[in-house]
């Protein structure tokens, strides 16, 4: 174990942070970088050229037309488009019109009503860190969400109007999502 060479393991003389490319910029040398988005290629004569580039090149798909297709908003034809979370489809007229279709997974379940509004539904939303919450659909008016799975009976101890069943060691239980509530059954 005496025998490793410390010098491979410094911050500063990493093999990968090399790139041996030379900006298409300014002409001076590429590097990786890193940043709390990740890593990525910048050009070393930062403050006077600001060139960068992903380390990764992604595949994107180009936006595709859907013929016959009309946004419900304002009337121009929808597209199939590639973003940040993937594939969607929305209005060509982007900056004016901001309509997306969600791909509804929920037509075959059960429509549970919002106990909050009692105008929209709850459904099913995936938080920027990957976990799954249900929703009202009528986010900017109502605010309400539930972290795990909702259940269309309300709670016999305070009348609220949805449970969620939540997974534990023992098993499925169904409990109140209020507080205040502390009512609990095992499924």
């Amino acid at each position: 174990m005496s025998k490793i060479d410390q010098q491979l393991f410094t911050v500063h003389e990493h093999a990968l942070e090399k790139e041996f490319e030379l900006c298409p910029v300014c002409g001076s040398e590429l590097s990786v970088k890193h940043s709390k988005h990740g890593s990525f290629v910048g050009c070393n004569n930062y403050p006077t050229c600001d060139y960068t580039r992903p380390l990764v090149q992604h595949e994107s798909i180009e936006t595709q037309v859907i013929s016959g297709s009309l946004c419900p908003q304002c009337g121009h034809e929808l597209a199939v488009k590639s973003g940040r979370f993937g594939i969607f489809i929305g209005c060509t007229n982007y900056p004016e019109c901001t309509h997306i279709e969600k791909h509804d997974h929920s037509s075959e379940v059960e429509q549970i009503t919002c106990p909050q509004c009692s105008r929209g539904h709850l459904e099913s939303r995936t938080s920027r860190y990957g976990k799954t919450f249900f929703a009202c659909s009528a986010y900017p008016k109502c605010k309400f969400i539930v972290n795990y799975p909702p259940y269309n009976e309300s709670c016999p101890e305070c009348g609220f109007g949805i449970l969620v069943e939540r997974k534990g060691a023992a098993g499925s239980r169904l409990e109140c999502p209020q507080k205040s509530c502390k009512y609990k059954r095992v499924l």
